[in-house]
């Protein structure tokens, strides 16, 4: 008689170095059903990631030696792994830079431990190719191959972050449609979190870099000043 088989726990790396919340998020996640590995500091955290091979990060950009943001691009430069940031209150800039960076959600501490895990699966959700298999979205020069998740401009492959992934095809499904920052911001995370806007624009500069052939005149994203953004019909 054969063992049934179990689907295995999705890994989270949490990189805090105040052990009382790193203990907190370690018990929630762990009751949400993932597997946690711990890390107190950015140089432990890149060694973690690259023995664990983490499915996502839980980042606090205030650690001591290597600070979040330099491991936030080291983390990039290895790959798309998902990173939610933790920042201090008032840490407008960092926040920013974060997002810039290339993470996919930041937190504000203090933080309830349930949204964070709410914020944990919501972009598990970005990640997961959920729509119909042959799904191809072409408007000029783009290509979004959605069950892939890949993004193609001009034949050239453009690599987006899940969240990245997910901003752009909420736009380019409705091409001509203006959406304010709040309706990215709910398509994104698909509960009404109290999520920083700013987020978004910070989202969108970075898929201009990546799509556009010139980011600073954009043929594709096009901000709609005072409102939102909204995507180029064909």
């Amino acid at each position: 008689m054969t063992s049934p088989t179990h689907t295995p726990s999705k890994t989270i790396l949490v990189v805090e170095d105040d052990p009382g919340i790193a203990r907190l998020l370690r018990d929630y996640l762990e009751r949400a059903g993932y597997a946690v590995v711990a890390a107190a500091d950015g140089d432990n955290a890149l060694i973690a990631a690259g023995a664990h091979r983490p499915d996502l990060v839980i980042l606090d950009l205030g650690l001591p030696g290597r600070d979040g943001l330099d491991v936030t691009r080291a983390l990039r430069r290895a790959g798309d792994v998902p990173i939610i940031v933790v920042t201090a209150r008032g840490e407008e800039s960092d926040r920013i830079v974060g997002l810039e960076l290339g993470a996919d959600d930041y937190v504000v501490k203090p933080f309830s431990p349930k949204e964070l895990v709410a914020r944990v699966r919501a972009v598990f959700r970005r990640t997961e190719a959920r729509q119909e298999p042959a799904e191809t979205i072409r408007i000029a020069d783009l290509e979004i191959d959605v069950s892939r998740m890949r993004v193609a401009i001009a034949g050239r492959a453009a690599e987006l972050t899940a969240t990245e992934f997910q901003l752009l095809l909420a736009l380019a499904r409705e091409p001509g449609r203006v959406f304010t920052r709040g309706q990215l911001l709910d398509a994104l995370h698909g509960v009404a979190f109290e999520s920083y806007e700013r987020a978004i624009d910070a989202h969108v500069k970075n898929i201009r870099r990546k799509i556009e052939p010139v980011p600073g005149a954009p043929r594709y994203l096009r901000t709609v000043y005072g409102v939102g953004y909204r995507f180029a019909e064909a």
